[in-house]
């Protein structure tokens, strides 16, 4: 495949007709012949069963498995962990209680201890994982698995690999234009004869399936992909029956052409990859034939509002310490995220089909986050699961704006919620049984710190302050614990930015100065977000565990402005009932109101605050302070800077936004940021 540098859509493609589209599609195939394969799924035992043979001392026979050196050092790890946890937690925990009135409150005292010990050790694991994610970013780790040693010898032409990438309803022109410049890097390796690219299509709007026909048409003659339709390398599908989301879809690719490929590489309707990447991967895979799945940590970009700008920041400063720290304990058990990672088929195909859970209720049906849960199967049945941190050339997009944000993380919330119920599965390793309970920890943290503050508020509304606490006011231990918890939260930052300078990369962060302010400026709206997260986790937890629908749609892959109308749809109702909490808050005492404060104010300008960080403006006024940069900003790659410009190319015109309320990102500020 030799590539052209034309416009994508400068073809015979884009003047096609949409009903020309619509009967291309039902009469010319753009996949291969089908090589049929079976993916069968065994029914789950579910919760109560599993928990039965567990206490009945049922074991299942281990799956064959080599006995590596890093099985061994896990072990150590895991357990050295737990001690660090319960340690933290049992020292505070001691301090919470011997300042609590249990002689006065005995309920509420105990309520808050409970509540204060499980979320203290949450934090604690979390920190604890970022220290220890600090040590290996610095030092090394000999157990993990690295793309830094890898031979450098020509693939085999057995390692067929497939190119995946599920969309539904996305937007596209910013998909394949991510694609093409995937393509192209792929094609600059010379290894491009051993990758083959499916786009899977579960779109049903007949105008949008039009369109990312004419796209791949475009693509592929921008490509030089001209063999017919089941000869090229980039092939499109639309599912006719679609069900199950993205998990079905690829299951029903693994059925039809999952037996022509060795390996399967998944990517997202965001996702960037550059070819170096995909080779690497493989060669991963050859090199270790025991890994099942091999998960990048793909970099966020490609947003250019203020709140995107943020998490892309932190993503850069925090996420490498946290996922190293993840990758320490977990070793080949490690999580898998659904994207911009390779499967080994052959097994992904025997134990990784996912059946319904069994049941009645919001908590079964079918299986939401996929990819934790194949994760599982995969170890389950003896092969490895890891994370290869130094694997280059692999990106994604965040949430344009925080509603967004909220959108995708009530899908997860129901999602990790249903995976907790195969927490007793027989056979599956204990490393991936935590992570189903921390996946629903996640989001049930959020109402057991609501629960917290509001056993606090109770204090003062039912308790008696004058007996209780003598002086009217809370002990200083209690502003202690506070201040431990905060900074337990708060150092992976500091630790994050110390390592760049550390490492000299202060310059890609627009130097040590601006890289300390953005730190602090990041910081700060992560504080300012933090209780409408709380908030709203909670509403995405008790409407989860009351069967509230929630429909699965695709996140915006552009920015847009919020409007005060739709902030007002989603967070009037938090800060009426905040408005109300604060007030009885300060008839009871207005001391008290000292204490909430940092939760009230968030919470009751939830509102402008979501309008103004959702904002396009706001977010390049940052930038051009040199503020929140990332080096995909500061010295943008070849593979995005592509991206971006054929992204440009392929948008069709827009009408110019007013300049109060910019509405999306335009193909100028694309050009702007990518210079």
């Amino acid at each position: 495949m030799e590539q052209r540098h034309t416009a994508p859509l400068e073809s015979s493609a884009a003047r096609l007709a949409s009903h020309d589209v619509l009967r291309l599609l039902a009469t010319d195939p753009s996949v291969p012949p089908v090589n049929r394969g079976s993916m069968i799924a065994h029914p789950w035992h579910g919760l109560t069963r599993g928990l039965l043979r567990m206490l009945g001392g049922y074991r299942t026979a281990p799956p064959p498995q080599h006995h590596a050196s890093w099985q061994h050092a896990a072990h150590r790890r895991r357990i050295a962990l737990v001690m660090l946890v319960a340690s933290c937690t049992l020292a505070a925990g001691s301090l919470m209680a011997g300042a609590l009135p249990f002689e006065t409150s005995p309920i509420l005292s105990g309520l808050q201890l409970a509540l204060f010990s499980l979320l203290f050790s949450w934090v604690s694991a979390g920190f604890w994982s970022a220290i220890m994610g600090f040590v290996v970013t610095l030092r090394g780790d000999r157990h993990s698995l690295s793309a830094r040693d890898l031979p450098r010898t020509p693939l085999e032409s057995s390692a067929r690999t497939a190119i995946v990438m599920p969309i539904c309803n996305e937007h596209v022109a910013t998909v394949f234009a991510g694609l093409r410049a995937t393509c192209e890097s792929l094609a600059a390796t010379g290894a491009l004869s051993l990758f083959d690219f499916y786009v899977l299509s579960d779109t049903r709007d007949e105008a949008l399936q039009a369109e990312e026909y004419r796209a791949w048409l475009g693509l592929r003659e921008a490509l030089g992909d001209s063999g017919g339709a089941s000869h090229g390398r980039v092939f499109y599908r639309v599912r006719k029956r679609p069900g199950k989301r993205k998990a079905g879809n690829l299951a029903d690719f693994c059925r039809r052409w999952g037996r022509n490929y060795r390996y399967m590489l998944v990517l997202d309707a965001d996702s960037v990859m550059s070819g170096e990447s995909f080779i690497n991967l493989v060669r991963l895979m050859e090199t270790h034939p025991q890994a099942g799945i091999i998960q990048t940590a793909p970099r966020a970009c490609g947003h250019q509002t203020l709140h995107a700008r943020a998490q892309q920041f932190a993503s850069r400063i925090t996420g490498p310490l946290f996922t190293a720290g993840m990758q320490y304990w977990q070793l080949g058990e490690s999580h898998y995220w659904g994207h911009n990672a390779i499967l080994r088929v052959e097994p992904f195909m025997k134990h990784c089909a996912l059946a319904p859970l069994p049941g009645k209720g919001p908590l079964s049906g079918e299986i939401l986050s996929h990819d934790f849960v194949e994760a599982a199967l995969m170890r389950r049945a003896g092969y490895e699961v890891w994370v290869v941190p130094d694997v280059e050339g692999s990106y994604e997009q965040v949430p344009p704006n925080l509603i967004a944000e909220l959108e995708r993380d009530r899908r997860w919330c129901q999602g990790n919620l249903l995976n907790a119920r195969l927490v007793a599965e027989p056979g599956i390793a204990p490393v991936h049984r935590a992570m189903f309970l921390t996946g629903a920890m996640a989001y049930l943290s959020a109402p057991l710190w609501f629960a917290y503050l509001l056993t606090g508020t109770l204090y003062w509304l039912f308790g008696t302050p004058g007996v209780d606490f003598p002086d009217g006011a809370m002990p200083d231990v209690f502003a202690g614990l506070w201040l431990c918890t905060a900074l337990m939260l708060m150092l992976p930052r500091a630790l994050g930015v110390s390592v760049i300078l550390l490492r000299g990369e202060q310059r890609l962060f627009g130097g040590a100065k601006k890289l300390c302010l953005s730190a602090m400026l990041e910081a700060s709206l992560s504080i300012l977000k933090a209780p409408i997260r709380m908030f709203a986790h909670t509403c995405f937890v008790l409407a989860a565990l009351t069967g509230w629908r929630v429909d699965w749609l695709s996140p915006p892959r552009e920015a847009r402005a919020v409007s005060f109308r739709e902030a007002n749809n989603w967070f009037l109702g938090h800060t009426l009932l905040t408005l109300e909490w604060a007030l009885l808050t300060l008839l009871a005492n207005p001391m008290a109101i000292g204490w909430l404060l940092p939760v009230f104010v968030p919470l009751i300008l939830a509102v402008p605050l979501t309008v103004a960080t959702g904002n396009v403006a706001h977010g390049e006024t940052v930038r051009r302070k040199g503020l929140l940069l990332t080096p995909e900003e500061s010295s943008p790659p070849a593979l995005l800077r592509a991206a971006w410009s054929h992204a440009r190319r392929n948008a069709p015109p827009q009408p110019t936004p007013a300049p109060q309320h910019p509405t999306r990102i335009t193909p100028e500020q694309l050009a702007v940021s990518a210079a």
